[in-house]
């Protein structure tokens, strides 16, 4: 299998808030520099880390630095990365709307771009007209135009609309009919950004097909850019997650995505925030933490629906524990937008007392079957009868959707997938470290 596109040390400098160097002066001192004495780029020297949360030093940053890496033809590539991370930019360095400061690409075969809505298209023009301009910006003949014009228009879902300007077209409508245009006239390379955050349920899930035939079918290359983390998965086999303008992970779109949330974790000032000291209850037994962990042990707080979550809660246990007869430790979550109960966990339905030397205990939900929303979880702990610690919205995690049960459709929002439930859950204990 041949390389469809490689990067080679590919940066990408700019300068904030204006246009080149800022004065003639020192645009003639870089030219000569560069072109006349060959010399690098003086400004490559002063250019700053992309880090849109500080104030810099200098004007320069680096949008892109240092990315190096291969896609093999065929393969469908999931960007991911927080806003401002450089995946835009990266898209169009390879789409050729913009060059690289410093690097190479190499791109084999026709690359096909939808980087925005609409783009490329004249809103004077009817869709029709659009897809003969769009078809030769991607350096297609009038011939092979016409060939798939049927299956373009057809594939927009816009027939009737298609003699009609496309300034009265909807976001949703030049979104499609530009997907139609890119996907259609057989680009070697597609590269797609956000295609799928405007059009509507139906759309996505042929786009997503689509890209599916391209790249298993008819091993085209797609490069494929989103916020949706469900739809990086469901379409992408290799990951590539981008941090302030520079790549920190590069492998399979499991390992990515659960890299790119273990470290919104790990940079989180919330993640490791310690419970406040002014505690409910009669202290016997005190809560210290509270951590989501995936399947694979990667501490997150997004989880897909009907994915394993496992929740592992941290506490000091005093001697009144030692020599209680009965405790427990209850799990309450509740969802935080509608602010009603939807689970309830407890190690009372495993055991009488709990392991008072142990620090640790973990609950584990093998189908997370709660339906797309922000959770909170409040703790409560019982020694003897009496409440020893309590604490309300210790922690929250959320929950995304994705087509779990395969039938193409979305359950109601207003509440649970199964309701007000009892979880399918177990409790392990972990000893102290």
């Amino acid at each position: 299998m041949s390389t469809a596109i490689e990067f080679n040390n590919v940066s990408k400098l700019y300068r904030l808030g204006l246009v080149s160097s800022g004065t003639l002066s020192h645009d003639l001192d870089r030219w000569w520099r560069m072109k006349v004495k060959g010399e690098e780029d003086p400004f490559l020297k002063i250019g700053e880390t992309n880090d849109r949360t500080t104030k810099g030093k200098s004007d320069y940053i680096w949008a892109l630095k240092d990315i190096d890496f291969k896609v093999e033809e065929g393969d469908v590539v999931g960007i991911i990365g927080k806003n401002g991370a450089g995946k835009s930019t990266l898209l169009k360095i390879l789409s050729k709307i913009t060059s690289p400061t410093t690097g190479t690409i190499k791109a084999n075969g026709r690359i096909g771009s939808l980087l925005e809505v609409g783009t490329g298209f004249h809103s004077e023009m009817t869709g029709r007209e659009n897809i003969y301009l769009n078809g030769a910006i991607l350096g297609m003949t009038k011939t092979e135009i016409e060939k798939k014009l049927d299956e373009i228009i057809d594939f927009s879902g816009c027939e009737r609309y298609i003699d009609t300007p496309v300034k009265r077209y909807s976001s949703g409508m030049k979104m499609r009919l530009g997907f139609a245009v890119a996907a259609q006239l057989e680009p070697e390379i597609l590269v797609v950004d956000e295609v799928l955050a405007v059009g509507d349920y139906e759309f996505r899930k042929k786009a997503i097909r689509k890209m599916q035939e391209l790249s298993q079918g008819e091993g085209r290359t797609v490069i494929f850019v989103s916020h949706n983390l469900s739809s990086i998965k469901q379409l992408c086999k290799t990951g590539i997650v981008l941090n302030n303008g520079m790549m920190d992970y590069y492998g399979t779109i499991e390992e990515a995505i659960d890299f790119y949330l273990a470290n919104d974790i790990a940079n989180s000032s919330e993640s490791e925030k310690p419970f406040d000291s002014n505690k409910d209850g009669n202290g016997a037994l005190r809560f210290k933490t509270i951590r989501f962990f995936s399947k694979n042990g990667t501490e997150r707080n997004l989880f897909e629906v009907g994915e394993e979550c496992i929740i592992r809660i941290g506490f000091d246990a005093t001697n009144r524990l030692k020599q209680s007869h009965d405790s427990k430790i209850s799990v309450l979550i509740n969802d935080k937008n509608r602010k009603e109960r939807v689970a309830w966990l407890s190690s009372t339905m495993f055991s009488e007392r709990i392991n008072p030397d142990a620090g640790m205990i973990q609950f584990k939900i093998p189908k997370l079957m709660l339906n797309q929303s922000i959770y909170t979880v409040s703790l409560y702990a019982e020694v003897d009868g009496e409440k020893a610690d309590f604490i309300w919205n210790a922690a929250q995690f959320e929950t995304t959707y994705q087509d779990y049960f395969g039938s193409g459709r979305t359950p109601i929002k207003k509440v649970s997938i199964v309701g007000n439930t009892f979880l399918d859950y177990a409790i392990s204990w972990k000893e102290k470290v």
